[in-house]
């Protein structure tokens, strides 16, 4: 085995390196592991790159990884998925790859160091596949190439239902005994062009799985309909017209027909349960009009540089994630955040990229390029959702993976007994063709991949974005759902209230605290800001500043050190009178922020913020399901106990530290509670992290929706329970596709068996199948939000 090479991240010393160089050393067949600390570079022997990168992990450290995704053509079944997944991760340098039949993707994670996408393309080729990633040809591309097979299916479909047409209309009248039918030679000529030329993408397939000694559902069709189509030959050259009665020339060509018209019409439910990942990528415009040296110019979008200010004129699609400079007008996100009625956006308000622009003329200054937008990640979670795999769906790919010799060999055993029994050579041949034909594997390989897509599809429409298929699973089953308080069940836009003055007048509290609070992006804290400038109060210069999330700030100013925040960070000293002061204000439902000035409390500034329009309707749908509500706030309890009371919550945990929300969290699930987590700042990752499902909100940091597996677009908490919703639903239909598929299996195969299912019937049934597993996975398309 060649030498694996990785760049290994987290080292910071000689100790990490001895580290990882043990830990993969100890793994069976490594053979000199050599870590370089100053380049993060581990060179082995022996081991494979996949094996390597999974113990570097378990040693605590990563590896840093490309990846690529590619569009594959040529896979008809599960079992080509299957060999593309098997030659890619057998490829130097792969670490992790998986193939999606649905969406005829490959997701692969490689080390740069030792191979690149054009090799990993060359492979998925050698595997008797074409692949190309859709960075290097655009999505246009990779469109205009799916179009055009389409088209060809389709001319060949009607090619094949035109030359098959004839021969089932002789089948009828021979059944209703009228002894009219073709003469043998027409039938040869009518069969031969259905059999090798529109039949012929069923023999190249079967002979590259032949070639790379693996399995698929298109050798179960050549092989059945050749011996139909050479056994009623021979027939037609060895007994003349005498044989007119005993051929099974209809019957390979049906089996063609029927198996070409449920592919044509599974690819076209594929498109249309993967159209929302395909409208997301359409949704970008290709050029952006930006001002340069005072003169708009017109560049590609790749060439848009954060901090260009871009024109964005009426109609026209946000290339980039920006903020306004000037202007106002409505913008339409609906097709981003399911949002149906645009917005108002003016000076300093956000815009993300695809949002279509109203009336107004406005200036952008870019914020967030190319992969960075919201669009883009939108996309790229999207697409990991889809191209992943359910655990049970890799016991589906092992089944498939030895299902195709199996009825091979049954079809045989089946032929032999036939022979023993009846000695009709007829009566064998129809029985084990009639297996061979029915026995196709694609309904199995379909039943995740479809409902999976159309699910997280369905989903993301309606601005629900799921991460992957381990958050889908993980969805399933929540019985408690916490909330964090400031963004998520309420507005965010706290308002000061009150001040109390300790010490000095109620304007000089607030300067003291407007002062410290000076670049925070803290809500409470740019409350605070908005208040002072509002009361027209200048604010003297800090020195510095540093912030302890969930706890308050501290500032340096004229020789003073000023504390912002909770008891008993700002005033630890605080007197009994001055915490029954915060403790009414508190009791009212506000919350109450301390200012404290080298150690001696100054006063007090309470805030309030009202709850979202949809908070006790979100609280409401989640009871109906049967799920506890919990609220976790760094707020004290009045004030919690005020919000829960009013939303109808069932528990709450106030006066918390970032980590002792996830502390409680991880304490339910230790006690068996399935929990999700809803938040939206920096200091609710912890507990997003802890949660079974942590769920972020779109208006919230992008720390929040990097560690949640589900972010919600749309700033409404009552998508939680709709969230819940679509993983359930998505659940069952996976699960009813599998059963169709098995129960398909069980039923039929016996039938054929026993002779009472032609080989027409048969491909009509499997084609049938196929069609019966697409259709239900699309009704996830019905789905909608109640939010």
């Amino acid at each position: 085995m060649s030498t694996t090479t990785l760049t290994v991240t987290g080292m910071t010393c000689a100790g990490c390196a001895g580290s990882v160089t043990r830990a993969v050393g100890a793994l069976p067949g490594a053979q000199e592991p050599v870590v370089n600390l100053a380049l993060e570079r581990l060179d082995v022997g022996g081991v494979d790159a996949a094996t390597v990168g999974d113990a570097i992990r378990r040693a605590g450290f990563g590896v840093r990884l490309g990846e690529a995704t590619f569009k594959i053509t040529g896979m008809t079944c599960a079992n080509c998925a299957g060999r593309v997944e098997k030659a890619l991760r057998a490829a130097p340098g792969v670490v992790h790859a998986e193939v999606n039949i649905a969406t005829d993707t490959a997701h692969v994670s490689f080390a740069p160091e030792m191979t690149a996408p054009e090799t990993l393309a060359e492979v998925i080729g050698e595997a008797g596949y074409t692949a190309h990633l859709p960075e290097a040809t655009g999505p246009s591309t990779a469109d205009q190439e799916e179009a055009r097979a389409a088209r060809r299916d389709r001319i060949e479909l009607i090619a094949a239902t035109v030359l098959t047409a004839p021969l089932v209309l002789q089948m009828g009248f021979m059944m209703a005994g009228t002894g009219l039918h073709l003469p043998v030679w027409a039938e040869v000529a009518l069969a031969t062009p259905v059999q090798f030329w529109i039949g012929r993408r069923f023999y190249l397939a079967a002979w590259r799985a032949l070639k790379a000694r693996s399995g698929n559902m298109d050798q179960l069709v050549v092989t059945g309909t050749s011996a139909a189509y050479f056994f009623s030959l021979w027939q037609v050259l060895t007994l003349g017209n005498a044989a007119a009665g005993h051929l099974y020339f209809e019957g390979a060509a049906v089996v063609i027909t029927l198996v070409l018209l449920g592919k044509v019409i599974e690819a076209r439910a594929k498109r249309s349960a993967s159209a929302a990942l395909r409208s997301l990528m359409t949704l970008r415009p290709d050029h952006a009009t930006v001002l340069r040296a005072g003169e708009e110019v017109t560049l590609l979008i790749g060439q848009v540089m954060r901090g260009d200010i871009l024109i964005l004129r009426p109609g026209e699609r946000a290339p980039v994630d920006g903020t306004i400079t000037r202007g106002t007008s409505e913008l339409d996100e609906s097709l981003v955040t399911g949002e149906s009625m645009p917005v108002t956006r003016t000076k300093g308000d956000p815009v993300v990229a695809g949002a279509i622009n109203g009336s107004g003329l406005l200036r952008l200054r870019a914020e967030r390029i190319g992969a960075d937008t919201t669009l883009a990640r939108i996309a790229r979670m999207v697409e990991q959702a889809q191209v992943g795999k359910a655990p049970i769906q890799r016991l589906v790919d092992r089944i498939s993976a030895v299902f195709v010799p199996a009825v091979l060999v049954f079809s045989l055993v089946v032929f032999g007994l036939w022979m023993l029994v009846s000695g009709n050579v007829e009566q064998a041949l129809t029985a084990s063709v009639s297996v061979l034909v029915i026995a196709c594997p694609c309904a199995l390989g379909l039943a995740t991949p479809t409902a999976l897509v159309a699910g997280t599809g369905a989903a993301a429409q309606a601005g629900i974005v799921i991460r992957d298929i381990a958050t889908l699973e993980r969805a399933r089953g929540i019985r408690v759902v916490a909330f964090d308080k400031t963004g998520t069940l309420t507005e965010g836009r706290p308002v000061v209230t009150a001040i109390t003055a300790f010490d000095g007048a109620e304007e000089d509290i607030l300067r003291l605290a407007a002062t410290a609070q000076q670049g925070s992006e803290h809500p409470l804290g740019r409350a605070i800001l908005t208040h002072a400038r509002e009361a027209g109060l200048s604010l003297p210069a800090i020195a510095e500043a540093k912030a302890t999330i969930g706890v308050g700030i501290e500032a340096a100013s004229d020789g003073h050190v000023l504390r912002v925040g909770r008891a008993d960070y700002a005033a630890p000293d605080a007197s009994t009178e001055q915490h029954d002061a915060a403790q009414k204000l508190a009791a009212a439902g506000q919350t109450v922020v301390w200012i404290g000035q080298d150690g001696a409390a100054m006063g007090l500034i309470a805030l309030a913020d009202q709850p979202r329009a949809e908070a006790k309707a979100a609280i409401e749908a989640l009871h109906a399901r049967g799920v506890k509500t919990l609220l976790l706030t760094g707020d004290n309890a009045a004030t919690a106990s005020a919000i829960a009371l009013t939303l109808g919550i069932d528990d709450i945990r106030a006066d918390l530290h970032p980590g002792d929300k996830a502390d409680i969290i991880a304490g339910l699930e230790r006690d068996g509670q399935r929990v999700a987590m809803v938040g939206d700042g920096i200091n609710d990752t912890p507990a997003l992290a802890a949660a079974s499902l942590g769920i972020a909100m779109g208006s919230g940091t992008d720390a929040a929706m990097e560690v949640a597996g589900v972010t919600l677009l749309r700033i409404n908490p009552a998508l939680v329970a709709d969230a819940l919703s679509i993983a359930e639903a998505t659940g069952r239909k996976i699960k009813q596709n599998l059963g169709f598929a098995f129960v398909y299996n069980v039923i039929c195969l016996p039938i054929a068996a026993l002779g009472l299912l032609s080989p027409a019937l048969a491909g009509a049934a499997m084609a049938l199948s196929s069609l019966s597993v697409v259709s239900n996975a699309l009704l996830l398309k019905r789905w909608r939000a109640r939010a």
